[in-house]
């Protein structure tokens, strides 16, 4: 698909157009890539084939539609731009996803071996000098900061008007610090003895909810020139959206089947991730069964077979957590939509986000 000349773009095929946008990103950077050296190439290859396999595109398409709801148009030279402004936030995701990779430990994202799983692998195969397991993960590293300053080349080199660029550049610099923000919250929150839902809730807020729904459609918009009346609604929505997709991820990280995820399931209790879904249950299991409380802490962060996996599923579960993270999903659903149908977007972006809600706060993957 070439995307120079857009035409309006259903919401089943925007993640091709986002595809292909992306893949015209990377074939023109491809000559200064190789010029530089074949070690390069090859890892950026890498780099490429992880951003093109697999995922929604959900961060574009909130972008995307953002625009369409403050007026911008379906099509033209300036959808063009547009969305290839939107598929930078692809390769914000990619930096994110194989950092987060690092920093969890995770062997598969999407049904294959992680960044630095598989340079670790490469490593290995070669017979190279040095471990291969530090040599993975300083590749990955790299190639995550790659991501980060080619998703600001390409959003930079979009073909946005100087005046949208200038409306979107505070809105892309807060996204991203925003980002890095919540990361390093979470991990400070594994590390520390701060089980608080509140802490948990504010990690979500930043970590995922900022730049997966919020700021994306406030991208959009203020590429639309959008006024502020309806900015502060896509934000408003986009935090309680975004929040509500973090905690069906935080469901989907215990509870989720691999076969449809990706990943292996009950990950998050490996890991000792500091969902809200385990402050939930940690909050009730200290007001009422000290020693489940006792065996959570204890559990957690650990390298549980499935069997401890399942008995602590069952627990969360018979505690009310499972549920009450559910019922905080249906709520903040229902308050973001609330806040998005009284607000001036157009009728066909109001319909087409609902349906994104939704999808994004319902999904089994």
């Amino acid at each position: 698909m070439r995307t120079d000349t857009v035409l309006p773009i259903t919401r089943s095929a925007f993640p091709a157009a986002v595809d292909a946008t992306l893949a015209d990103y990377f074939v023109a950077r491809r000559s200064a890539v190789t010029e530089i050296g074949a070690d390069f190439a090859e890892a950026v290859a890498e780099l490429e084939w992880f951003a093109l396999r697999g995922g929604k595109r959900t961060r574009p398409a909130f972008a995307w539609t953002g625009w369409l709801g403050a007026g911008g148009a379906a099509s033209g030279p300036a959808a063009a731009a547009v969305l290839r402004a939107c598929t930078a936030l692809e390769l914000i995701q990619a930096c994110a996803l194989v950092h987060d990779d690092i920093i969890d430990g995770s062997r598969n994202r999407r049904g294959f071996p992680t960044v630095h799983v598989t340079f670790a692998a490469q490593h290995a195969d070669r017979g190279w000098s040095g471990g291969a397991a530090r040599f993975g993960v300083n590749t990955a590293i790299l190639l995550g900061d790659l991501a980060l300053a080619w998703a600001d080349d390409m959003l930079h080199g979009a073909g946005l008007d100087s005046a949208a660029l200038t409306r979107v550049q505070p809105v892309w610099s807060a996204m991203r610090t925003e980002v890095l923000a919540g990361q390093l919250m979470d991990v400070f929150g594994e590390a520390g003895t701060d089980e608080s839902v509140r802490t948990a809730m504010r990690i979500n807020r930043y970590k995922t909810a900022a730049y997966t729904v919020e700021r994306p459609l406030h991208l959009g918009a203020a590429i639309a020139g959008a006024p502020a009346d309806l900015i502060a609604d896509y934000r408003a929505f986009g935090t309680d959206i975004g929040i509500a997709f973090q905690l069906r991820d935080d469901l989907l990280g215990v509870f989720g089947d691999p076969a449809v995820t990706g990943k292996p399931s009950g990950d998050d209790l490996r890991e000792g991730k500091r969902t809200v879904l385990l402050a939930v249950a940690l909050q009730r299991a200290d007001a009422t069964d000290p020693a489940a409380a006792q065996l959570l802490r204890r559990s957690i962060g650990t390298d549980l077979d499935d069997a401890a996996v399942e008995r602590l599923r069952t627990l969360i579960t018979e505690l009310g957590a499972a549920d009450d993270v559910e019922s905080r999903i249906a709520e903040l659903t229902e308050r973001g939509l609330t806040t998005l149908h009284r607000s001036s977007a157009t009728p066909a972006a109001q319909a087409e986000l609902t349906a994104m809600a939704e999808a994004a706060t319902r999904r089994s993957a």
